[in-house]
């Protein structure tokens, strides 16, 4: 999970509790320039104790997991994002 999932992850957890961005930075002790910058994609860097100060006012917790070793290759990658995509659309020729 990168930080732009995260934030997406915060601010689906924050809706779900009915939380504003404003009772959140009370609860967490962030600035609301941070939770609104993590939630829309454009923070760099947020820093593992306001991390854990946010996700404890969310109810949520950080695990960490070994990292898989294996990597798919390029052919595997496509594979699956075709699995992935819609069926195409034929063209309607009435």
């Amino acid at each position: 999970m990168d930080i732009i999932e995260m934030g997406q992850a915060v601010r689906e957890r924050r809706r779900a509790l009915s939380l504003t961005q404003g009772q959140l930075v009370m609860q967490s002790g962030l600035s609301r320039a941070t939770l609104s910058a993590l939630e829309n994609g454009q923070l760099a860097e947020l820093g593992v104790n306001r991390l854990l100060r946010l996700l404890g006012a969310l109810g949520l917790t950080l695990t960490v997991e070994l990292a898989p070793t294996y990597r798919p290759t390029m052919d595997e990658l496509s594979a699956m994002n075709a699995q992935k995509a819609p069926p195409a659309r034929e063209r309607y020729r009435g």
